[in-house]
């Protein structure tokens, strides 16, 4: 009889090998890190002794599940900004909050949460993309999970690096630092296409091929991705990641969830995985993965839960059956998705989606011992049924819970026995995240509270302090400019014609400001529409002088490309009103008397008012030259143009807009 380290006896278990084994009294013998063997209860017996014996009666032995796309410190975000849509979720919250506070420790202890929930909850195997990934993989390691740990790469400045460069050199030494671990596998992460330029999915393309690891990124994950890339590049996003090689490497692709038929083909001939996080996809309304067309096309489908602050938790169970029940309701076809099929792909299609099939996902004899017992008799799984051998799956996916979970191993290691946790500290990990909490609480309220803290915090704001001396007056028609235009002291150095879409978000307290969100139209000589750019603006609601009556020193604080839609900072700042201003608008650029200033003509649309206006304007940087221009626009407007001072008025186009009846 051989000695082995540990023997699981009298349990129902499932192998989730190829053949489905299944064996009602059956038990598994584990050696070391491996499963040693696996049979009846009497053969493994008769075969087998160890000191530690798990009688299993009433339960179900198999293996751990395995989550394939998830963000671990991201537990600490958890509930942070919930019912938002994901652009303003992700980069109206998440992003400056992680600019704010994501460090290595932050990382470490982010995971360590994480790591407590998913042993709790069964899983044994998970795939993360985050930042600091060497710490994400270190307190991996401790807890004794396995996980393949991948080093985000973006365009955009990380917590860990400020260029693609330098993530693309941290991912290289953590892949060599990490790649002979036993439970950690190192992988390089490229954020998205839609976050990554052609030579960064390129590089890291070839980073992945060097070491011979996966390669992770997102997906399609909206309609919106879908579009964008159409304009950008005149491609779908998966003919673009074909055209640049990207699918050379071991890839598993999350979400997936706007990818139509010819893309699905792409993805199966090429051997990319696939990761569905169901629950992600509905909270952020992303939409259903075509998972049906998926299982059609070959496509190695796999579950993710994504990160906490998206989901909010880790339970696989709760997953798995989502993904079940989920692509039923969506094509009508209640036999899509069998549970025992369900469950492969929380199992060993997820271990093979990760490229570790070899090593686990499955119940058999030489693989890693990373296994879970669940309970299989609580009152919401009782009774069962035992004529059709399928029904046990059916337990498990339609009605197991994770607290269901009585013992997780890893590696032939315990890292919970009867519910409880052996590798980390709970109570400390738990009291060190309600501290983050209240500290990210507190940077989110001083921020909602201050509007120009609030344009910051999205990023892509350019501090400008303009200046601008103003004049404002109504005219009938265009008399008064053309006059001016004529003067022997004015020389006209370029006229432009433009539409311009104004929405101003007004707030509760005034004196925060305003925030103006403009689309300007460039109209070329034959009346089309040349060109299109949006700005945003953050002006303070007082003048920062008056020189003569109603010539003005405006104050301009912030201004930055708008480079997202209008319905982003519509939902982003929430603001007390919204008013719209659209008007045509003809530009002079004029040299008076030496001085640049600008002349607009502008006829006002929306709302309806008959009136029109011209402004004079001209920048300005210091007080004595704001009082020389100051006097200058005077000179034009009432010497050159002939407008008196009954004309000028005093407010602002949304002003205007506000007062009309």
């Amino acid at each position: 009889m051989q000695t082995v380290d540990t023997l699981l006896i009298n349990g129902t278990v499932l192998t989730m090998n190829a053949a489905m084994e299944q064996y009602s009294d059956g038990a598994v013998a584990i050696s070391g890190d491996s499963i040693v063997a696996v049979g009846s209860t009497a053969a493994i017996q008769a075969a087998y002794a160890a000191e530690d014996v798990v009688d299993c009666q009433g339960q179900i032995i198999m293996p751990g599940l395995v989550n394939t796309h998830t963000h671990m410190p991201m537990t600490l975000l958890r509930a942070m900004a919930d019912d938002l849509r994901l652009d303003v979720w992700l980069m109206g919250y998440v992003m400056p909050v992680e600019r704010e506070f994501v460090d290595p420790a932050f990382c470490r202890l982010g995971t360590q949460l994480s790591c407590a929930e998913m042993i709790r909850g069964g899983t044994t195997l998970f795939a993360d993309m985050y930042y600091f990934e060497a710490e994400v993989a270190a307190a991996t390691a401790e807890a004794g999970l396995r996980a393949v740990c991948g080093q985000t790469v973006m365009k955009y400045p990380a917590p860990d690096a400020a260029s693609f460069e330098e993530s693309l050199a941290y991912t290289r030494q953590f892949i060599e630092a990490w790649r002979d671990h036993p439970l950690i596998v190192p992988s390089v992460a490229p954020h998205a296409p839609y976050t990554c330029t052609d030579e960064i999915l390129q590089a890291c393309t070839e980073l992945a091929l060097e070491f011979d690891v996966l390669l992770q990124t997102h997906i399609l994950e909206t309609r919106q991705e879908a579009d964008d890339s159409w304009t950008a590049f005149e491609k779908k996003v998966v003919d673009r990641l074909v055209g640049l090689g990207v699918f050379r490497a071991k890839t598993i692709a999350a979400h997936c969830v706007h990818v139509d038929s010819e893309e699905i083909r792409l993805l199966a001939t090429h051997g990319v995985a696939v990761a569905h996080n169901p629950t992600s996809n509905l909270k952020l309304a992303s939409g259903i993965a075509p998972i049906k067309g998926m299982l059609e096309r070959g496509v190695r489908l796999s579950i993710g839960t994504d990160g906490a602050a998206s989901n909010n938790d880790l339970d696989m169970f709760e997953e798995l059956r989502l993904a079940a029940l989920l692509v039923k309701g969506a094509t009508y076809d209640p036999v899509v998705l069998p549970a025992r099929d369900a469950l492969l792909m929380a199992t060993r299609w997820g271990a093979e989606a990760l490229h570790l099939g070899h090593l686990t996902g499955s119940l058999e004899p030489g693989k890693r011992a990373d296994l879970i017992v669940l309970d299989r008799d609580p009152l919401h799984n009782s009774p069962r049924f035992e004529r059709d051998s399928n029904s046990v799956y059916s337990q498990v996916v339609y009605a197991s819970q994770a607290a269901d979970v009585m013992h997780t191993m890893v590696n032939g290691r315990w890292l919970m026995r009867d519910c409880a946790l052996l590798t980390l500290d709970i109570a400390t990990i738990r009291a060190q995240a309600v501290d983050y909490a209240r500290r990210m609480e507190t940077f989110l309220n001083a921020r909602e509270g201050n509007v120009l803290n609030k344009l910051v915090a999205i990023g892509g704001l350019q501090q400008e302090e303009s200046f601008e001396i103003q004049v404002k007056a109504r005219v009938e028609d265009d008399t008064p400019v053309r006059q001016a235009l004529e003067h022997p002291l004015v020389e006209v150095m370029r006229h432009n014609h433009y539409r311009q879409y104004d929405t101003y978000f007004l707030f509760e307290d005034a004196d925060q400001g305003r925030v103006r969100y403009r689309e300007d139209d460039f109209i070329t000589r034959d009346g089309e529409v040349g060109s299109v750019r949006t700005r945003l603006t953050y002006t303070i609601p007082t003048k920062a002088a008056e020189f003569d009556e109603a010539v003005l020193l405006s104050h301009s604080r912030f201004i930055a490309p708008a480079d997202r839609p209008l319905r982003f900072y519509r939902e982003y700042f929430q603001a007390r009103q919204e008013c719209e201003v659209h008007k045509d608008r003809l530009r002079w650029h004029i040299l008076y008397k030496g001085v640049l200033f600008y002349i607009n003509l502008d006829e006002i649309s929306e709302p309806d008012i008959a009136d029109r206006y011209v402004e004079i304007k001209s920048r300005t940087w210091s007080q004595r030259d704001a009082h020389y221009k100051a006097a200058l626009t005077t000179e034009i407007i009432n010497d050159l143009m002939g407008l008196g001072r009954e004309a000028r008025v005093r407010m602002e186009y949304v002003d205007l807009c506000l007062a009309k009846p």
